[in-house]
């Protein structure tokens, strides 16, 4: 006859229920009377029996492990007791531990419901008992008997184990945060679920004004936040939402959550943690909250003043897992959380035994266990040596068959790419919550970044430069500071310096400005190599408006910071000098005064003396080594050279013709003006100046038409005059700084003169003045004299 106690199994006072004052005889007898399973009247007696035997060995009972499922029966039951009947539901009922092995050993095959169903409350009972135990001093026992149970199959009864007890005792929150943690190592799964439900109980509460639930909810976020679980972007948000309409209950809430996470935010976010004390501050001298709540205030501010002392991010011996190998969820408040309640009803699995030997290898690298150790611990139960080599048998069989298994399953990939967007949301918001660019990239490498997401981390800083309505030098120096950490980062931004120059002609101005002066900052500091320059070919056809733009910019930043010499000195580096063909081509003489004149354009023209040199003194190309040169391109090139010189030498034909025509027009003005004066002159002067004013027409008549220009001369010919034309070219270029310089000298000379003059130099021009003035024959003298000459 089966007999059972109705209590609750996952409640945190499970093993003071199972102790009642049902073990008088009295209420023995009436739960044998009244709580009975039907069974055939034969078996009664020996029913009544077993059930005495049991009652006697209940105390023993309770010191074992209850909820273990042995594969197979410890002993073989007497042949007079047949099988009892299985329930259909176990939830919610009692069941010796005797009577209990007793049922498990009727069930052998694992596929069955009923099994699972029997090996789903006792690993509910498990995980409730050892949850309900854990404190400091057991912690590290306890976690390593958590990790032997199937937790993947019961993270629903787990999640909810640890609410439940975080609820019931707040006092020990810090140890449940540190289990959470050590969890969240191994299966991020089961910390994102108790994350997600506590998001979710904090909604909840709150709307419903559950002060005491909502503490306790605050409270457990806060140290997960401590412990690196939670990204602190929550913590931040619950601040702000608890502070928005403040009221004495919304305060007390945001007081006793900055108590329980203010160090650590006063370390990853102290500009958030000083706009709430700010709001904080606010309230207590502008709002009308009780005393209670404003002495809570002032409390608060000395705690801050403390440094937080009192009350640590992470108590002593609660530091169990190392930053770099936490996994941190990036959750907020406005993200859908759902709690996935099925989790914590049982539901048939058909791949059960294929689970199960899965999570048997994880536990194997988890716990560091061998085939022995597991093959005795499975064996705790079974007494007979034939029951452990039966056992070792199918173990080992399961493990052939899983090693197939695994090699018929294919690797699955995520084309949706959600992990990736949410590793560029998580760099953008740490950029942008961060200071200075050192704490910076001490942040971002905190965030323990898997093989190959390097670029992704350097693209992602680029980006955030880009998008800035001014360039900020906290970029570059974020850039460098990464590049001098790891060489990977360093060949990182060198491509992605090469990609951007492919597209940079998507680029607004504003983005071109920002993406170079970063590079700019990059390559001044030697961050990144030179080399990365090979890329870029100046000539008219390899580049655009935005791509000259950029380039522009590039070499104004870097001449900025270098200056004009240092600058030159780096581009003529010899072992530099293959990296640097591209900017300042010498295979063709066009592209060559392309680049020339875009340095000149820009302010730079002093980087390009040794390619002006090259120009003098190499005037045409050398021409490719080839076995069999082509006849026809020759002579065709010839005759492109013929047509432009005659092309020249018409335009300047023209030129001449219309200086001439202009003086023409000139002369003919003067004539008129003349003949005008001599009509009232006397006859005689009027013919004098007839005769000399037709002289003057007769010199004036144009002269007759250049003859056509000569022949094209031969290629010798041709190089002696480009040189020609090159010399003259400089003298006049030689000659117009010299003009420029003697003018400079005069203006200079002629402003000093303005400001102080001399008293001699005043007696001087008083001096010049007065015979000026005094002698207008001597003018005329001179005039004549000038007039004969």
């Amino acid at each position: 006859m089966l007999k059972s106690e109705v209590t609750r199994v996952s409640g945190p006072s499970t093993s003071s229920r199972r102790r009642s004052s049902s073990n008088s005889p009295l209420y023995e007898k009436s739960s044998k009377r009244y709580r009975r399973t039907p069974t055939p009247s034969s078996e009664s007696e020996s029913d009544y029996d077993d059930d005495d035997k049991y009652e006697q060995k209940r105390n023993k009972d309770d010191d074992e492990e209850e909820g273990e499922v042995p594969s197979k029966p410890t002993s073989n039951p007497p042949s007079t007791q047949t099988t009892p009947a299985v329930p259909l539901r176990t939830g919610g009922l009692y069941m010796p531990p005797a009577k209990l092995r007793l049922l498990q050993a009727s069930l052998t095959d694992k596929s069955t419901p009923e099994y699972q169903r029997i090996a789903w409350e006792a690993l509910k009972k498990t995980i409730n008992g050892r949850v309900n135990k854990i404190n400091t001093s057991n912690l590290a026992l306890i976690i390593r008997e958590l990790f032997k149970d199937n937790i993947v199959r019961g993270r629903g009864l787990l999640a909810r184990g640890i609410i439940q007890a975080q609820t019931a005792s707040p006092f020990y929150t810090s140890v449940y945060a540190a289990l959470v943690s050590v969890i969240n190592t191994k299966f991020p799964q089961i910390g994102e679920l108790i994350v997600k439900r506590l998001i979710s109980s904090f909604r909840r509460t709150y709307m419903r004004n559950d002060k005491s639930n909502c503490l306790a909810t605050t409270k457990f976020i806060a140290h997960l936040v401590n412990q690196n679980i939670l990204h602190e972007i929550v913590a931040l948000q619950i601040l702000v939402l608890l502070l928005e309409k403040p009221s004495d209950d919304s305060v007390e809430l945001a007081i006793g959550f900055l108590k329980e996470c203010g160090q650590k935010l006063s370390q990853v976010s102290p500009r958030g943690l000083d706009s709430v004390f700010s709001t904080l501050r606010n309230l207590l001298h502008e709002s009308s909250l009780d005393k209670r709540t404003q002495y809570m205030i002032e409390v608060l501010f000395a705690v801050r003043k403390d440094q937080f002392k009192a009350n640590p991010s992470i108590p002593s011996g609660l530091d169990l897992v190392d930053e770099n190998d936490q996994y941190t969820h990036m959750i907020t408040l406005d993200d859908e959380c759902q709690p996935e309640p099925m989790l914590d009803v049982f539901k048939y699995d058909e791949a059960y035994e294929e689970n199960e030997r899965k999570y048997k290898e994880i536990r194997k690298t988890i716990l560091d266990e061998s085939s022995d150790d597991e093959d005795e611990s499975s064996s705790d139960a079974s007494d007979g040596d034939e029951d452990n080599d039966k056992k070792k048998d199918d173990v080992d069989e399961e493990e052939q068959e899983g090693d197939q298994v695994e090699k018929k399953q294919d690797t699955i990939i995520d084309q949706t790419e959600t992990n990736l967007v949410t590793l560029r949301r998580t760099i953008y918001l740490t950029i942008q919550s961060s200071i200075g660019a050192e704490e910076c990239a001490h942040k971002l490498l905190k965030m323990n970044l898997r093989p190959g997401q390097e670029m992704e981390l350097c693209q992602m800083i680029l980006d955030s430069c880009a998008q800035q309505r001014t360039y900020e030098r906290f970029f570059g120096l974020l850039g460098q500071r990464f590049c001098l950490l790891k060489k990977e980062y360093v060949e990182c931004f060198e491509k992605v310096f090469q990609d951007q120059y492919e597209i940079v002609h998507r680029l607004e101005n504003v983005k071109l400005r920002n993406v170079a002066k970063f590079f700019g900052h990059l390559l001044v500091t030697d961050a990144i190599s030179w080399g990365v320059l090979r890329c870029i070919r100046l000539t008219e056809e390899d580049t655009t408006s935005s791509s000259r733009v950029y380039i522009k910019n590039l070499f104004l930043e870097l001449a900025e910071f270098l200056g004009l010499t240092k600058l030159n000195n780096r581009l003529t580096d010899p072992t530099l000098a293959e990296y640097f063909d591209g900017l300042f081509p010498r295979d063709n003489p066009k592209n060559a005064r392309f680049s020339i004149n875009f340095f000149t354009s820009i302010g730079l023209g002093g980087l390009t003396d040794d390619l002006r040199e090259f120009l003098r003194t190499n005037p045409t190309p050398t021409p490719p080594v080839q076995t069999t040169i082509p006849i026809k391109t020759e002579i065709k090139d010839e005759e492109d050279d013929y047509k432009d010189h005659d092309r020249i030498q018409a335009r300047v034909h023209e030129l001449q013709i219309e200086q001439q025509k202009t003086k023409k027009q000139k002369e003919d003005k003067n004539t008129k003006k003349n003949k005008k004066k001599t009509k009232q002159r006397s006859p005689s002067t009027s013919s004098a100046s007839s005769t000399s004013s037709s002289s003057s027409s007769s010199s004036a008549s144009p002269s007759p038409p250049r003859p056509p220009p000569p022949p094209p001369p031969s290629s010798s010919s041709r190089t002696h005059r480009d040189e020609r034309d090159r010399r003259n070219e400089n003298n006049k270029s030689e000659r117009r700084q010299q003009d420029r310089r003697n003018e400079t000298k005069r203006d200079e000379r002629q402003q000093r003169d303005r400001r102080s003059p001399s008293p001699d130099r005043r007696k001087e021009e008083r001096h010049h003045r007065e015979k000026r003035s005094s002698s207008p024959d001597r003018r005329h003298h001179h005039y004549h004299k000038s007039s004969k000459h």
